[in-house]
């Protein structure tokens, strides 16, 4: 799934401030739940080499379950959460509200009429000479 913001647009309309709120909570959802992340342990320089040393890849989701801090209501509350999400559902969710955002985004831009490398665009079929790579003009 492609998730790169989508750029080039001004989103400055209530339309597209509630397109936005609603990927972000669905991304937070994705990445709180659905995605694996790596903790850096350590990092130990011997020479030119870094050896960096990782702990198991758990999403945050399980991180604060595992967590000795986080209460028991909370926790639960995540699992019921956890176990309503549908992965695919929820990317398909996400990818149909940034098509709305960029379609309410090229519909508000004014389109632009300018030419770009205006010189070729009059001169469309110009020829080069082709005598200085036919024969020396000079004589020794």
């Amino acid at each position: 799934m492609d998730r790169a913001p989508l750029a080039g647009y001004r989103y400055d309309t209530a339309v597209e401030l509630e397109k936005l709120n609603a990927i972000r909570e669905l991304d937070a959802l994705f990445t709180n739940y659905l995605l694996p992340q790596q903790k850096l342990l350590s990092k130990e320089r011997h020479g030119a080499k870094v050896v960096r040393k990782h702990d198991a890849a758990l999403t945050p989701h399980q991180r604060a379950a595992g967590h000795r801090s986080v209460r028991k209501r909370p926790v639960i509350t995540m699992d019921a959460q956890f176990k309503h999400l549908k992965p695919a559902a929820l990317s398909r969710q996400i990818l149909a509200l940034t098509g709305q955002l960029k379609a309410l985004a090229q519909a508000k831009a004014a389109p632009r009429d300018y030419k770009i490398n205006t010189w070729f665009n009059r001169h469309p079929k110009r020829t080069f000479s082709s005598e200085a790579t036919k024969q020396s003009s000079r004589t020794y």
